[in-house]
């Protein structure tokens, strides 16, 4: 039996949207190796710097001034700032949390945005869905629970992420079809460099090795390419059907965790993180029907 063509396109954005959150995985990975050598404001600012600096020679030629051009430009600013804080919160976590627990936990951002999309969206919420985002909440218990690797303050770090990123991507609906998506993807880098760089002075320094100087390199890489296939992804690939593929970020997460940091979540955490992923895929689910 042939498929459709409809069926090639969902298949296409369906690889694609595997590629870009496994390329993030990569990135945080980068982001937790160079965190033990060089502070987290200073990542974090590399990572967004050469993220600009990519658009700029390979989108910029072709865009022109356009690719600063916003109708709603307070809302890219405050976009950009709750990036850059969303950025700041997940690599301070990496410094002091196992990978795979502080990437599952961040996992709670889709299921806060249904939340949140009630009360800033004014959108209808069903009672199934305030059940779903109470069980990822169970889930993150069990990952944190007393005598875990991660029961500690550093907790805090990774769901103040999850909240940051939730508001990240209600401004990000909000500014869909206002402004183009490339000038969108670069406004937010773009101040996401100018508001850690206010913390640069503080915490600068030079790479240590060419390995490090290739590995920050690689942050604005990944970063800027990571963005720009999940945009390709969602142009071949509604959203309600990629959602629930989001989370093979988390399978690549706990091969990366054990492969460079030799880190592997015990049976609780993996009941945890297992809770937040059918959560959110379930929420997925609903949205899609």
């Amino acid at each position: 039996m042939t498929p459709s063509p409809g069926s090639d396109h969902h298949l296409r954005g369906i690889l694609l949207i595997m590629a870009a959150v496994s390329t993030f995985a990569v990135l945080d990975t980068i982001a937790k190796y160079l965190s033990r050598t060089y502070p987290v404001p200073l990542i974090v600012w590399v990572r967004y710097a050469m993220h600009v600096v990519v658009m700029l020679l390979f989108v910029a030629p072709r865009l022109r001034w356009r690719i600063v051009t916003s109708r709603r430009p307070g809302l890219q600013v405050i976009r950009g700032v709750v990036l850059a804080a969303s950025s700041l919160f997940f690599f301070t976590a990496l410094a002091f949390m196992p990978i795979a627990e502080a990437s599952a936990i961040t996992f709670l951002a889709p299921l806060l945005v249904t939340a949140m999309s009630a009360y800033f969206l004014r959108e209808r919420v069903r009672r199934s869905a305030w059940v779903a985002l109470a069980a990822g909440f169970v889930g993150v218990l069990f990952i944190v629970r007393p005598g875990s690797a991660v029961f500690s303050p550093a907790v805090a770090l990774p769901l103040a992420t999850a909240a940051c990123f939730a508001t990240y991507q209600l401004l990000t609906r909000r500014l869909a079809g206002v402004d183009s998506t490339l000038a969108t993807l670069f406004i937010g880098a773009l101040v996401g460099t100018l508001v850690v760089s206010f913390l640069l002075p503080f915490y600068w320094g030079l790479p240590r090795s060419a390995f490090h100087a290739f590995l920050f390199v690689m942050l604005g890489v990944l970063g800027a390419a990571g963005h720009f296939v999940l945009i390709r992804a969602f142009e071949h690939t509604p959203p309600s059907v990629l959602a629930p593929f989001v989370y093979t970020q988390l399978v690549t997460v706990l091969a990366l965790g054990y492969l460079v940091f030799g880190e592997f979540p015990d049976g609780w955490s993996l009941v945890g993180m297992a809770i937040i992923v059918l959560s959110g895929a379930w929420i997925a689910a609903r949205q899609g029907r």
